[in-house]
């Protein structure tokens, strides 16, 4: 539940998208990423910063995007997201003195610190090549940039939207508009499979990395366990000594 509720945002940006355009698949993101902070707020008591960082970024770069008319600025905020994650995990490698890995995992899983360290330098590496995979599809894989500058050159407008290019435009420049736009529509796919996609594999690379290493909780190591050890004992010596000062009964009595 708690996976869907991250992701909502982006689930609801993609299917906006597909009916409505970029920019107005920004404002349901913005409104949604709203809507999860004070849904929290009210729900917990408190709100993830996770979902600050969303909600902040989103007005940001998706306020840039619709006071410019630029779906650029937007497409930037998956790469600032990741690389400051990526840099919150580099950063616990000082601050504090366990790795962010083994603070979050480390109650419920057991390892040497080599490998929690192992762990936190793949999350970095993950994290700043997510951002790249971000910029690579913007500026290379998909085309959207060069078909966005290219119709721009050609119509000389710098603020348009692609979800009307048939009304705007018509010849060579429908052309460009409908290559852009079925350029900006894969980096939308992208956003939400791709991310999803390259995390989930993560995820269950990390997992089968773990179970490599995981260490066996010896008896009596585990909190729990030791207490109740403690309190059965306890409990054993409470019952022989109470039967011990009891009185005796059943015995033959001395005759006088």
């Amino acid at each position: 539940m708690k996976f869907f509720t991250d992701l909502l945002p982006v689930i609801l940006f993609f299917i906006a998208y597909k009916l409505s355009g970029i920019y107005i698949a920004t404002l349901v993101a913005i409104a949604a990423a709203a809507a999860q902070v004070g849904w929290s707020r009210w729900r917990h008591g408190r709100v993830e910063k996770m979902h600050l960082i969303t909600l902040g970024l989103l007005l940001l770069f998706g306020g840039l995007t619709l006071a410019l008319r630029d779906p650029i600025f937007v497409m930037w905020k998956p790469t600032i997201i990741n690389w400051l994650f990526a840099g919150v995990f580099l950063g616990s490698f000082w601050v504090g003195h366990k790795p962010l890995t083994e603070r979050m995992m480390g109650l419920a899983v057991h390892a040497p610190g080599a490998i929690w360290r192992r762990l936190n330098w793949a999350w970095v590496g993950f994290f700043f090549v997510s951002g790249l995979a971000n910029l690579y599809v913007i500026y290379v894989g998909s085309g959207f940039f060069a078909a966005q500058q290219a119709l721009i050159a050609a119509s000389g407008m710098p603020e348009m939207d692609l979800t009307h290019c048939a009304t705007s435009f018509t010849g060579e420049l429908l052309t460009l508009c409908e290559s852009a736009r079925t350029s900006e529509a894969i980096w939308v796919n992208f956003k939400l499979f791709g991310m999803m996609g390259l995390t989930l594999a993560f995820v269950i690379a990390q997992s089968f990395y773990l179970m490599r290493h995981v260490q066996a909780v010896e008896p009596g190591s585990c909190p729990l366990e030791a207490r109740s050890t403690t309190d059965a004992t306890d409990a054993t010596a409470a019952a022989r000594q109470s039967r011990e000062s009891s009185p005796r009964t059943g015995q033959p009595r001395d005759l006088a």
